[in-house]
């Protein structure tokens, strides 16, 4: 008998015919003994739709008000799912973050998890239940309803697993795990049997939307074994996120690619500082105004001139571009730069894979690879275990397919 955390994202429970599938899928997992956690997203289009009237009301909606619209999506999912799980005869109770008492601080619609209070979990779970949990929400030290942004729902699962020291969290998505990468671009990407919290990481942080960073984040901290599998499949045995040690003693992994997957992200943009001084603090000049207002920056290179000038190039979020550039233009004259440009039509590709550390030759092969199909490289980052290059967004399809081919990702 295990104790297992399952959390189903909105498409999932997007109707009542689909919260009935996860229902049974339920009912066949209790009926093998095991202790089930059910974690539930708002069904699908719900948040949005819920922001969207909150903007009719308020342009700019105040977080905490928002915060307590928002998490009743979540609430309407638990209460369907527990009723579907009576339904078939089952005992279930379910929880909101506050009922639970997921415990985050007071960052409202981003709000991060402080502590979780299992007991009254464990004692449902110990009566029979199957305890359904509202995903996204939790309450401040001063009972304030929180969110936890975008995905949210996939770190109330890990956080869950960790405080209840599950024997697994089960993520199921509309895909049947984690792919070498996106398959609507590379027909034949393939599914991993299995992938290191590392890579996974670094797949989620350069593009990879299958789960959310955070979660996997928490996951890794907390050892909480992940698996992603999909909702629309009876069987399958999805993708398994594990450490890296415990892979290193299995004889199957030898000859595992050097490569595990390729991640790519449209949602960038680059900005150029062109001709400013060449001294000391002046990177801190032009990112601290950026960073002051709350804008993530990503990718950074400066280029050093021949006559005590520099180029200062890094990437934002698409949608901050124009924001970050208002910044800039504001400390134009102060910074001493000759002009500010902005770029929005470019991609990000990032090669990932733990077996980069022990091998060479990785980047001259990737770089070599797009030289051949003519993809200029504009900005480079590398990591132990990933190398990321911006590049024209028109070629982004292009190079996803061609390094996919180059690192064999698609004959394994």
């Amino acid at each position: 008998m295990a104790l297992i955390v399952q959390k189903y994202g909105g498409t999932s429970v997007g109707s009542p015919e689909r919260i009935k599938n996860l229902a049974r899928r339920v009912a066949r997992y209790k009926a093998m003994g095991h202790q089930i956690v059910v974690v539930v997203s708002a069904m699908s289009g719900e948040t949005n739709r819920l922001i969207a009237l909150a903007k009719e009301v308020m342009p700019e909606p105040d977080p905490r008000e928002l915060d307590v619209m928002v998490s009743t999506g979540e609430q309407v999912t638990i209460g369907l799912t527990s009723m579907a799980l009576m339904e078939l005869g089952l005992k279930a109770k379910s929880y909101t973050g506050a009922q639970v008492r997921i415990v985050t601080d007071s960052a409202f619609t981003k709000a991060r998890i402080l502590s979780i209070d299992e007991a009254n979990m464990r004692k449902d779970l110990e009566d029979g239940n199957v305890v359904v949990v509202a995903g996204f929400q939790g309450v401040d030290e001063q009972g304030n309803i929180t969110t936890l942004g975008r995905g949210g729902s996939d770190t109330t699962g890990v956080a869950l697993a960790a405080a209840l020291q599950a024997d697994e969290c089960q993520i199921y998505t509309d895909v049947d795990g984690v792919y070498t990468t996106d398959p609507r671009v590379v027909p034949e990407a393939r599914r991993l049997k299995s992938i290191t919290f590392e890579e996974m990481l670094e797949l989620a942080s350069q593009g990879s939307k299958v789960l959310q960073i955070r979660s996997v984040e928490f996951a890794g901290k907390y050892k909480v074994k992940l698996r992603v599998l999909s909702s629309f499949e009876e069987d399958g045995e999805g993708t398994l996120i594990t450490f890296e040690e415990s892979d290193n003693k299995d004889s199957d992994n030898m000859e595992q690619p050097i490569i595990s997957g390729i991640a790519f992200n449209r949602d960038e943009a680059k900005i150029t500082v062109l001709g400013v001084p060449d001294k000391p603090g002046i990177a801190y000049q032009i990112l601290g105004p950026v960073a002051d207002a709350n804008i993530d920056v990503d990718m950074i290179i400066q280029n050093v001139g021949a006559d005590g000038s520099t180029d200062f190039t890094f990437t934002v979020h698409k949608n901050e571009m124009a924001k970050a550039l208002g910044i800039l233009k504001g400390v134009q004259a102060h910074i001493g730069a000759r002009e500010i440009k902005g770029d929005d039509k470019i991609a990000k590709v990032s090669v990932v894979g733990v077996g980069m550390r022990s091998h060479v030759g990785i980047a001259s092969q990737m770089f070599r690879t797009l030289a051949e199909e003519g993809i200029n490289i504009g900005m480079i980052s590398t990591s132990e275990i990933k190398i990321a290059v911006v590049i024209d967004e028109k070629y982004m399809e292009l190079a996803v397919r061609v390094l996919h081919k180059a690192f064999e990702l698609d004959g394994i």
